[in-house]
């Protein structure tokens, strides 16, 4: 990884792929000039605006420019940059269409240009972006800056990377240099919330956690001991991590190519019901390492993605690379910490076996849908479902919730020698 990272930054280059929904607002700074664009979901148009643009790219395109003047109204009080003392006239241009090829997302492109004061372009701006962060629970935005100053002298290629969300709406922005841990810490909070807003990911490590507690001895036994416990959810979790960082990094450097995002998606959710199914069905026994090293290869060029639709800089793409990589980690071992400690305290109560049974089909049937819907392009509705159980902060209190309900249940099923005998310490 560090000989891949210090032969990235001798490389530059641009991609202009856009593979997620967030919404982006790039800004481009001149020594006297500011404008830019805003890149807009079509579905969140068409969901927040309450308007049909259609369906084929001409018709979407057509609609969106009969609904330019709704279109401008709207971003007009999403969008605002100024001194921080007030806010400088934004005008907004014509809006096109932008599909990278067929099947991939639809984005509505609005050009804009800022009336910069007599007084020239401070140093530090205060710019709020906030389309669709409100009404659609989950979505952020990011904002790309390109250009600024470094003592005194104008740079056209600084570039830095902003997170926005419903609670930072307002980021003021240092055109002095954002620096490198300004990016680094944007692009951490960016995996993580990826994590927090994917619900795929969590399903995915919630299947290889169930089986983390038990050990295959011709049947699931609950593993003996917290500590191998531990190491078996760890161990699982280590090589997905290896597996997802390989193609993260590969694909999301341009280095090795991807299908298109359809087929990875599909994919991904193929592997949350493999990885279920095993669990009722195992072929792997006591192996689940491997199985999340396989299947984390294609979650790692879902991950690229993240990274691969930034118009920016390689060296900037590899340090959202490697921060965003560790924000997915710090998501995922959140996901670990939350969800182990009610595994652990059920592995051994009556409880547990039907509830491992029962939730690793429950997994599989919506890893199914999920292939329906992202293989055949349709909504089943599997998105809202498992949203009112994985986002946050609700999860959270799910977690507490479980954690409290399995410890009652411990201690009551110890206190009548109820606990299955646990297995020989897990060695895999």
């Amino acid at each position: 990884m560090a000989v891949a990272a210090a032969t990235v930054l001798l490389l530059s280059g641009v991609s202009a792929a856009h593979t997620t929904e967030q919404p982006y607002l790039y800004l481009f700074v001149s020594p006297d000039a500011l404008d830019g664009r805003a890149e807009l979901a079509v579905g969140d148009v068409e969901a927040v605006l309450g308007v049909d643009l259609g369906q084929d790219d001409t018709e979407i395109e057509q609609s969106l420019r009969a609904n330019t003047a709704a279109l401008h109204n709207y971003l007009s009080r999403h969008l605002a940059i100024g001194d921080g003392t007030s806010d400088w006239p934004i005008r907004f241009g014509p809006i096109d269409l932008f599909r990278e090829r067929p099947g991939e997302l639809a984005f509505a492109v609005i050009q804009y240009t800022v009336d910069v004061p007599s007084a020239g372009i401070p140093s530090r701006l205060d710019v709020r972006f906030d389309p669709f962060l409100t009404e659609i629970p989950g979505r952020d935005g990011l904002l790309l800056l390109n250009g600024g100053f470094q003592a005194g002298e104008y740079v056209a290629d600084q570039e830095s990377l902003i997170t926005y969300t419903a609670e930072t709406a307002v980021q003021s922005v240092d055109l002095g240099g954002q620096g490198v841990r300004g990016n680094l810490r944007s692009s951490i909070t960016l995996g993580v919330d990826h994590i927090k807003t994917g619900p795929d990911h969590i399903l995915f490590v919630l299947a290889l956690m169930l089986p983390s507690v038990l050990v295959f001895r011709d049947r699931w036994h609950p593993i003996a001991g917290f500590g191998p416990s531990l190491w078996r959810i760890l161990k699982i979790a280590t090589f997905f991590t290896l597996a997802h960082s390989i193609t993260f990094t590969l694909a999301g450097m341009g280095w090795l190519p991807t299908p298109p995002s359809k087929v990875v998606e599909s994919i991904i959710a193929i592997s949350i019901a493999a990885a279920a199914l095993h669990n009722v069905w195992p072929l792997f026994p006591n192996r689940e390492w491997s199985l999340s090293f396989l299947f984390g290869l294609f979650h790692g060029m879902g991950f690229a993605s993240l990274v691969s639709d930034l118009e920016v800089s390689r060296s900037s793409q590899l340090l959202s690379l490697l921060g965003r990589n560790v924000g997915i980690e710090i998501g995922q071992v959140v996901v670990i910490l939350l969800l182990f400690p009610t595994l652990y305290l059920l592995r051994r109560t009556p409880v547990y076996p039907p509830t491992f049974t029962v939730a690793s089909i429950v997994l599989a049937a919506l890893a199914l849908l999920w292939t329906v819907e992202r293989v055949f392009e349709v909504t089943l509705g599997t998105d809202d479902l498992v949203d009112q159980f994985v986002t946050v902060p609700r999860a959270y209190w799910l977690a507490a919730g479980l954690t409290a309900a399995a410890a009652v249940a411990h201690r009551y099923f110890s206190a009548n020698g109820r606990l299955a005998p646990a297995a020989e310490t897990y060695r895999g």
